[in-house]
């Protein structure tokens, strides 16, 4: 019974963990954006984008919905204007 009992609790507290570190899409996360950073270094903040607009050496994209969400200006890989929403 104890077994069991500790079993539950490990996998309860490994779940939540989960939960909790899935999402990158937070205002703690958009914070660490700053200007003149590497497309390649927001990747590593909040992971690919969900989609991204990319005309004649400018990158529009966005993490998220249309109701939660981050949203970068890229210009030559570079950050120039990011924006958010919802979080």
């Amino acid at each position: 019974m104890k077994k069991l009992l500790k079993f539950m609790i490990l996998t309860t507290l490994l779940l939540s963990f989960t939960l909790i570190g899935c999402s990158k899409l937070s205002k703690e996360n958009y914070d660490k954006i700053k200007v003149g950073m590497d497309y390649q270094q927001v990747i590593e903040i909040i992971g690919e984008p969900d989609k991204c607009d990319a005309a004649v050496g400018t990158k529009s994209c966005m993490w998220g919905s249309e109701t939660k969400n981050i949203s970068i200006k890229f210009v030559v890989d570079k950050v120039i204007l990011p924006s958010m929403k919802g979080l």
